[in-house]
């Protein structure tokens, strides 16, 4: 029997992608997928340094910041290989 080297990606990494942008085809690899999410949160975590450097909020308030953007890239903290479902 014919098995797919495609992962079938769970709906909830599926929903996590989307509210990045991406859309993942059939046969697009997770960690092609991972390396996209971590470009997208290191150009936002750059950002906010350069905000913070330029005065836009005080710098005790950046920690805060980080950890709020780091809750919007929670795929970044779970393994690839939890991404797909299970197959039967």
């Amino acid at each position: 029997m014919w098995r797919s080297l495609v992962p079938r990606y769970r709906p909830e990494v599926l929903d996590e992608l989307a509210r990045h942008g991406l859309s993942p085809r059939a046969d697009t690899p997770p960690t092609r997928l991972r390396e996209q999410i971590n470009d997208l949160y290191r150009i936002e975590i750059r950002a906010l340094r350069d905000r913070c450097r330029a005065g836009a909020f005080p710098t005790q308030a950046l920690p805060a910041r980080v950890v709020e953007l780091r809750k919007r890239y929670l795929l970044l903290s779970i393994p690839m290989d939890r991404w797909a479902e299970p197959e039967p």
